[in-house]
């Protein structure tokens, strides 16, 4: 069924939920509206301020999410989310549903949660997380909060999708080894130790100190991210996440970093589409002639496979 366009967008305008999630779905199932949403809503994005969170399963990131919605909400700012959940096998949708840990801002109409599927894909985000965090953005969410899956050594692609990156750990579940193998080290700028009420909350925090210490040097006037110790299921600390949250943004804008990111993020956002666009046009080539063709002349020993796949694809640029 083909939606009106301009209406859902001026509705996601006024803050309708529905309008919202009308157009996060025409995203998530590739409308053949796609372009005419995108096209709409470029215009209306750029105002949003993006933080992934990521970490390993266990550490509390929803519990981390929903306080840092409450502690937003209480300066009056609009926020979304985007929790991406792991796909059923069967039907494909997120198996956490609309996230039970975040029901408590259901109600309140400043707020905007939507659960995504990755649908198979790696790094712990979905795939159409990009142009859903865009209808955020276009909607008039003045903090967006991505909540990744928590995939172990995937997780590090939140940082391609953010302005800010945090990190979440938890002591006793090993997360100092973890932290290390999984380059979170790279991506986070700021860092969280949830749950600090739990025993080696501190050697938690201080071997991450260490390992930060040991990793690329920084010169006077880069960022160093902070550590900051929580308890979000009491709200404890989350004050001190947003302060640290608000300081890196501060840091971003002033050495012209935040538009650096957004560019890149761009950037991969339109090759990811026109690969995948590329993609498609190579798989309707499977029985085509072309293709056959070129697949005699390589066993012929006519052809090698590389300049045979430069010919197929000047052929479809061509095309």
């Amino acid at each position: 069924m083909m939606q009106d366009v301009s209406t859902l967008v001026a509705q996601a305008r006024e803050g309708r939920p529905r309008a919202v999630a009308r157009l996060i779905s025409l995203v998530e199932g590739a409308s053949p509206q796609l372009r005419e949403v995108m096209a709409a809503l470029a215009p209306l994005t750029g105002g949003a301020y993006v933080v992934g969170l990521t970490g390993s399963p266990g550490v509390g990131k929803s519990t981390s999410t929903s306080a840092l919605v409450t502690a937003y909400r209480k300066q009056g700012k609009r926020v979304g989310v985007l929790a991406v959940d792991p796909s059923s096998p069967f039907s494909g949708g997120a198996l956490l549903g609309d996230r039970v840990r975040m029901s408590e801002h259901a109600s309140d109409p400043g707020v905007y949660i939507r659960s995504m599927a990755t649908r198979g894909h790696l790094g712990g985000l979905a795939w159409a997380a990009p142009q859903a965090i865009r209808v955020l953005d276009a909607a008039g969410c003045d903090v967006i909060l991505v909540e990744t899956v928590g995939v172990g050594q995937s997780e590090v692609e939140i940082a391609s999708q953010a302005d800010t990156s945090v990190v979440l750990l938890a002591p006793g579940m090993g997360d100092g080894i973890q932290a290390a193998k999984a380059g979170i080290l790279e991506i986070g700028d700021v860092y969280v130790v949830n749950k600090a009420d739990r025993d080696g909350a501190d050697a938690t925090a201080r071997e991450l100190n260490h390992m930060l210490g040991l990793g690329e040097a920084r010169g006077p006037g880069d960022w160093r991210p902070p550590i900051v110790k929580t308890v979000a299921a009491r709200g404890e600390g989350v004050d001190e996440v947003v302060e640290a949250l608000e300081k890196h943004r501060a840091w971003m804008e002033e050495r012209g970093v935040l538009a650096e990111r957004r560019a890149a993020r761009a950037a991969r956002e339109v090759e990811t589409i026109a690969v995948t666009a590329l993609r498609e046009r190579i798989g309707d080539l499977h029985g085509d002639r072309r293709l056959g063709a070129l697949a005699e002349r390589i066993v012929g020993g006519e052809l090698d496979p590389y300049r045979a796949a430069d010919e197929l694809v000047a052929g479809l640029t061509e095309g």
